[in-house]
């Protein structure tokens, strides 16, 4: 099979978005600058309004398709709330699970405008009879006309957006733009939807909705969460900590300097290729190569965090493949690729849309990222997410993004609860800071950056109760700090129903139910219905996923 081993056009969730101490004490946000008025908070309710109707009775329809589902909704209109779904919903996406299931996926939308944050998912069982549906809805837009004509070209739109994030010269990939409906701030804007992505001790993925009428900035957010004929073989190298790996590697040959070895794997059926490159401790990313070793022993000093990410960069695959039929980040086989020595003394490691990053840590409070297991689970399973759910990097949408990634970490390195505990550098370990976070105990590890910690009590929250309401420029609103509680939630039902029924659970409730704009409510109904699609209703399973979200004040 021939393939080419290209360098990948470079979203980005960091696995700490900044957790390490500053030395910058921010103090929180005056309230009054805060808080919409009421009236805007009650239009801001209707904009996201949260769905999901479970039938006693299903109706059975000749087949589960997306026109059957519309004439569904129809119906049943003054039930869901969705006025006109033949004329305002668009066909998003059909699946069908190993259930037998079979989920249609619809955006709202205003003269085949998409409205952003919306999402409407019917469900069929395998008789085709409609069993549920659930999403989240404007409610809004029914209640006031939406201009959607423009008056911006794309191109001015994307020129605003680059101006707006003081984006460098040098992108990752070409900036990419979408028009839709965006509710913000009391109104419906029609605006342009523009993604901007680059390196740099910064790194962007920014999100910059440009008004499509006036070319203002309306809101804009970082959502920071590359031929021959090759045949892989075997090599093996040593790890950030001295652990042996056994490595999948492709001999390559180069012209001026003979055989070489590359950290290449093509031994997976379907699959498009694990690949790692070495980002030679700069953010330039012409300079970025794949990884390439004189022998297939990568023993170097150097050689460790490479070793590593290409190493956990399979197992992580093959848990995805084994547990849950999925094959690569997308469901498709896309490559899986990974870059080590990004930057200088880089404390994070991060999935920007296209690829993992790992820093090298500065040797105070991290080694090398690529040493953790459970990082590049983290990472992964956000490019899962981008694939799946997709949810927004800010508020609680974002800290589920980051409860979930959290989960799965700890799901495939499954040695314990926490997370990060093996990138840990020893000074770190001698202060008492042992690990990232901890999924058993959330208030036994403090909140390290004090700009978040200023908004709680200082550590890591357990329960609703101890909800850190950030702005959203502190930490997305929070999407690093409060994604504990609904970690723990997710503890409190493993320990009654095992690791293996909680991934399968968890699994299905961000693959089935969840979407864009899902809150911590939302999540607490994707994860219980998805406990009884699996084990049944009055199961032990929905029994323990209920009361594990009752006991941290989800409801």
């Amino acid at each position: 099979m021939k393939k080419k081993l290209l360098a990948p056009v470079l979203l980005s969730s960091a696995l700490l978005g900044g957790s390490i101490p500053v030395n910058v004490f921010a103090q929180p946000a005056d309230s009054a600058k805060v808080q919409p008025v009421h009236a805007s908070k009650e239009w801001n309710k209707k904009s996201s309004v949260p769905l999901f109707v479970k039938e006693r009775f299903a109706e059975k329809f000749s087949s589960s398709t997306p026109a059957n589902a519309l004439n569904y909704l129809k119906k049943h209109q003054d039930q869901t709330g969705i006025k006109s779904p033949d004329k305002n919903l668009k066909v998003k996406s059909v699946q069908k699970d190993e259930l037998g299931m079979t989920h249609v996926r619809f955006n709202q939308a205003v003269n085949g405008v998409k409205v952003e944050g919306t999402e409407v998912i019917v469900h069929y069982n395998e008789n085709n009879e409609v069993v549920s549906v659930n999403g989240r809805v404007n409610q809004a837009i029914a209640d006031e006309a939406v201009n959607t004509s423009v008056s911006l070209l794309r191109d001015a739109a994307v020129k605003t957006a680059l101006s707006a994030v003081n984006a460098p010269k040098n992108l990752t990939y070409e900036p990419t733009s979408e028009l839709v409906i965006y509710p913000f701030e009391g109104e419906n804007h029609t605006a342009y939807k523009v993604n901007v992505n680059f390196m740099g001790d910064e790194p962007g993925n920014w999100f910059v909705f440009v008004d499509a009428k006036s070319g203002e900035v309306i809101d804009q957010y970082n959502g920071i969460l590359h031929t021959e004929e090759n045949k892989t073989q075997k090599g093996f190298g040593k790890g950030v900590n001295g652990d042996h790996r056994e490595l999948h590697i492709t001999q390559t040959k180069e012209v001026a300097s003979g055989t070489k070895f590359a950290l290449a794997d093509y031994s997976h059926e379907n699959l498009d290729g694990i690949f790692t490159f070495d980002s030679k401790n700069d953010w330039d990313s012409n300079n970025d190569a794949l990884y390439v070793g004189n022998s297939a022993a990568f023993i170097g000093d150097y050689d460790r965090a490479a070793v590593d990410a290409h190493y956990n960069s399979e197992r992580v695959y093959e848990y995805f493949l084994n547990e849950h039929d999925r094959n690569s980040l997308d469901g498709e086989g896309m490559a899986i690729n990974s870059y080590v020595h990004m930057g200088t003394d880089y404390n994070n490691a991060f999935w920007n849309g296209r690829y993992m990053g790992y820093g090298d840590g500065d040797g105070e409070f991290f080694i090398s990222l690529s040493a953790g297991l459970d990082v590049a689970a983290h990472e992964m399973t956000h490019g899962v997410i981008s694939h799946t759910a997709n949810l927004a990097y800010r508020n609680q949408s974002g800290a589920l993004n980051e409860s979930f990634a959290d989960v799965f970490g700890v799901l495939v390195d499954d040695d314990d609860w926490e997370m990060g505990e093996d990138i840990m550098a020893p000074a770190a370990k001698a202060d008492g800071v042992t690990r990232l976070r901890s999924l058993s105990d959330p208030n036994s590890v403090v909140v390290s950056n004090p700009q978040r910690a200023a908004y709680g009590s200082g550590v890591y929250p357990a329960h609703m109760g101890e909800f850190y309401d950030m702005p959203l420029n502190v930490d997305n609103g929070g999407v690093h700090v409060n994604s504990s509680i609904t970690n723990h939630a997710a503890y409190l039902i493993g320990q009654e129903i095992g690791r293996e029924k909680l991934g399968k659970i968890y699994y299905r409730a961000l693959t089935v139910y969840l979407t864009s704009n899902s809150d911590f409510s939302d999540a607490r109904q994707a994860i219980v219905q998805s406990a009884i699609d699996l084990y049944g209703e009055g199961s032990t399973e929905q029994t323990a996923t209920a009361a594990g979200f009752d006991a941290v004040g989800i409801y």
